[in-house]
């Protein structure tokens, strides 16, 4: 009985061995192979007549649509076929229509009811006028508003196209009169390194002189070691001797006289005078020609230090007077010796033409400041004074309020202008008028 149990159970497990082999040497039939990089996708297998059978014996499910229906094909519904997911791009978004702002978003000027903001204009010609606004006691008024200005140009009415309160950086041109008596000039060179104390390191500077001719010291340079350098070499500079020449007597230039009859020569000699020059005028158009070719996005400003005498220049009063205000170049100057009396600007007007020939004019230098908007001539006497005087000038120029408004026309000669300001008791300094350029072809 055992052996009959053994036999039937060596022949169980040899058929069970026999099974797993013969299943391990054939592949499923719904198992497709993995697709291979190098030989294509082989077809699927046709299905047997019974897998036929069950397939034809499964109801007909019509495929969805995006509302969730079947989709019906004729009389028969068709399986919709689903495209590969990477095969699908998506659709863009649609083109929003352009506006440039919302509606009722842009501010409206207050004056013209234009738009503020998001508008681009150009102007051909577009004139600025810098404008300095003072009280009663000589301080500078701020925060003033563009209605609170109204501008005329030979007696019309303009609209103000640019107002702008901030500083500017200076291209200044500072011009010595070394013609002055020496210790007039000794007095300015004692206050130089407040002079440079009284500018910024975002401005430039350049230095002339002038007597009976006029030199250019330096080109303009910023401030700082260079500009020091300068000013240094100014210091060594002389003045005008004080007196009348000579021109006779035991230390003229004749040589020695024995009983008015000369030692060395049998004829007198005939001595003359030296010709006395002050070509101010000749002075200030080289700065504003030097000037004119500097960033126009400066203020340009000419620091005129002199006792303010005028004699034998080349260029007229009139034609440099010319060149600053078309350059929109403003003069501002500080007088000393005889320039620094309080009344200086109506003395000098009492001068008879004869005297003015022999002498030179010694009111120009207050017309210049006058006409391009410096406001008034700083006369001071002591160091102190002059010391001052520099910080208040710049300080001046650098703050003014600046003005544009675009003329109807740009043909025709000189234009007056007229600067008004809606405050009681205040002092307005602005230029008196311009040339208009010729329009660039």
């Amino acid at each position: 009985m055992a052996t009959k149990t053994s036999a039937v159970l060596i022949l169980g497990l040899t058929l069970f061995l026999l099974t797993g082999a013969l299943a391990a040497q054939q592949k499923p039939n719904d198992i497709p192979d993995a697709p291979s990089a190098t030989r294509p996708i082989p077809p699927p297998e046709p299905l047997s007549p019974r897998q036929e059978a069950e397939e034809e014996s499964k109801p007909d499910v019509p495929p969805a649509n995006d509302s969730g229906e079947g989709v019906t094909t004729g009389s028969k519904e068709m399986p919709r076929s689903v495209p590969d997911v990477a095969d699908q791009k998506p659709a863009p978004p649609p083109m929003p229509p352009v506006k440039t702002v919302a509606a009722g978003s842009v501010p409206k000027d207050a004056d013209t009811g234009e738009d503020v903001g998001y508008t681009i204009r150009k102007y051909t010609t577009l004139v600025l006028v810098p404008v300095t606004v003072k009280d009663s006691e000589g301080r500078l008024v701020g925060g003033l508003l563009p209605k609170d200005f109204s501008v005329l140009e030979s007696g019309q009415p303009q609209v103000l196209k640019f107002f702008t309160s901030d500083p500017f950086p200076l291209s200044a041109a500072v011009v010595f009169d070394t013609g002055m008596p020496d210790v007039g000039l000794r007095k300015v060179q004692e206050t130089l390194s407040a002079l440079q104390g009284a500018f910024s390191q975002f401005d430039e500077v350049a230095v002339y002189t002038y007597s009976s001719t006029v030199g250019r010291v330096s080109d303009f340079t910023s401030v700082g070691k260079e500009l020091a350098v300068t000013l240094n070499e100014v210091k060594g500079y002389s003045g005008a001797n004080n007196g009348p020449p000579v021109t006779s007597g035991p230390l003229g230039p004749q040589g020695p006289v024995i009983n008015g009859i000369p030692v060395d020569s049998p004829v007198n000699p005939v001595s003359t005078p030296p010709k006395v020059a002050r070509v101010m005028n000749d002075a200030i158009l080289l700065a504003a020609r030097d000037l004119s070719k500097r960033d126009r996005a400066r203020r340009k400003i000419i620091f005129v230090i002199s006792d303010g005498r005028e004699q034998g220049s080349t260029a007229s009063y009139k034609d440099t007077l010319k060149v600053l205000q078309t350059q929109n170049i403003t003069v501002y100057a500080i007088g000393v010796e005889g320039a620094a009396i309080p009344v200086y600007d109506r003395l000098q007007r009492i001068h008879l033409p004869k005297t003015r020939a022999a002498l030179g004019y010694s009111d120009i230098l207050p017309k210049y400041v006058s006409a391009t908007g410096g406001g008034t001539v700083y006369g001071e006497w002591s160091q102190a004074d002059v010391e001052r005087a520099y910080a208040e000038a710049i300080g001046d120029a650098r703050n003014q309020y600046t003005l544009g408004y675009a003329p109807k026309s740009n043909i025709g000669g000189y234009r007056q202008i007229e600067v008004r300001v809606r405050r009681q008791n205040v002092k307005v300094y602005a230029k008196d008028g311009y040339y208009p350029l010729p329009t660039a072809r």
